[in-house]
């Protein structure tokens, strides 16, 4: 039997280090190696005995969590699920710790506190479990969940799915994106590489609601595209990439010879909200053979039926190859399943957008 995923928790919150503690231990797989209040008082632990995951407050006194976080990052990198509150300042500053390394987001918000985290302890372990199995050293592979969880839902609970008549080719392109653990940073090498004149653009990067907004003013920036969170009704338009917003389901849909998308509320779908299958399999109706779907890092299966369902309707499909995957999940999945004509390296996925705006 494979050793348990030892976690430690650093928050300067005792009550927040307490149910944490408390549902991780509670957890098959899963072991409290230590905790601290704050990261200076981590690395003492550490000296000691090193983790394979790392749950991190970012605002902390004596040292703050971004600046901890680079320093392991540079010295010793590891998986790190960040706890942050939900608050756009609070937003911000997780997205710089989310480009300094950190793969996944555990939202805490400023009141109830120990309830809100123990109904979220699904989210928790999960996201732990997606940690330990990114692409950094001295990581396990994660045991399967044993716990019961939700009924899994498919798109069928957003959208009708795609008829066989596939839409009339047009020289009007849209992109799709769908990624999750590690795509923050996958997602800033390929859009900061895109020219201004790029095809329309529609992501889902599976974050919560007001990070999303964060993460597109971050990536707007630094791109010579414009990115912005998606609204609904917003245009897709070449030139600029819309990022669903969390909390919702974003849709593609066609009027005429526009393209925009809708914003919607709706149960999750592959327990993801928003959800890739969703934005895929609206894309297969809209757009039929004049879109390209690219599935990139993440964990688990979302994404993969909606990408073969753009796939039957003559779409172009690619997925990120294993070797620049965090989590080589995803994309996995949709190449089982006969998805994705072509896998192809990170750094060429923008070449690859490019290319559809050409042809």
């Amino acid at each position: 039997m494979s050793s348990p995923i030892s976690v430690m928790i650093i928050d300067d919150s005792a009550v927040v280090r307490q149910v944490l503690a408390d549902i991780i231990n509670k957890t098959p797989g899963l072991r409290v190696m230590a905790v601290a209040p704050d990261p200076l008082y981590a690395l003492e632990k550490m000296q000691r005995e090193w983790p394979d995951v790392i749950v991190l407050d970012v605002e902390m006194p004596r040292m703050d969590g971004i600046t901890f976080l680079r320093k392991i990052m540079d010295e010793h990198p590891t998986p790190v699920v960040l706890c942050s509150t939900l608050t756009e300042k609070g937003a911000d500053t997780t997205m710089q710790a989310m480009a300094a390394g950190a793969v996944e987001i555990i939202v805490k918000p400023k009141l109830a506190l120990k309830r809100f985290l123990e109904e979220s302890s699904a989210a928790l372990v999960n996201a732990i479990k997606a940690a330990a199995q990114a692409r950094v050293p001295r990581v396990r592979a994660a045991p399967a969940p044993t716990r019961p969880i939700p009924p899994k839902l498919t798109a069928d609970a957003i959208i009708p799915a795609a008829t066989a008549q596939a839409m009339a080719q047009t020289t009007e392109r849209i992109v799709a994106i769908g990624t999750s653990t590690g795509g923050t940073q996958a997602l800033e090498v390929v859009l900061t590489a895109l020219p201004r004149v790029a095809p329309g653009i529609v992501v889902v990067q599976h974050m919560p609601e007001k990070f999303t907004e964060a993460f597109a003013t971050r990536l707007n920036s630094v791109c010579a595209i414009e990115v912005r969170e998606a609204k609904h009704n917003d245009r897709v338009i070449p030139g600029l990439a819309l990022i669903a917003p969390g909390g919702k389901h974003t849709l593609l849909k066609r009027s005429g010879a526009y393209y925009f998308v809708e914003v919607v509320d709706g149960p999750p779908v592959s327990r993801h909200r928003p959800s890739v299958d969703v934005l895929f399999r609206s894309t297969a109706k809209a757009a039929g053979r004049n879109a390209l779907g690219i599935i990139m890092t993440g964990m688990g299966d979302d994404g993969a039926a909606g990408l073969k369902e753009m796939f039957d309707v003559g779409a172009r499909t690619l997925a990120q190859d294993e070797a620049s995957c965090v989590v080589y999940g995803m994309p996995k999945e949709a190449v089982k399943r006969g998805a994705v004509q072509r896998s192809v390296p990170l750094s060429l996925i923008a070449a690859e957008i490019c290319r559809e705006h050409q042809t």
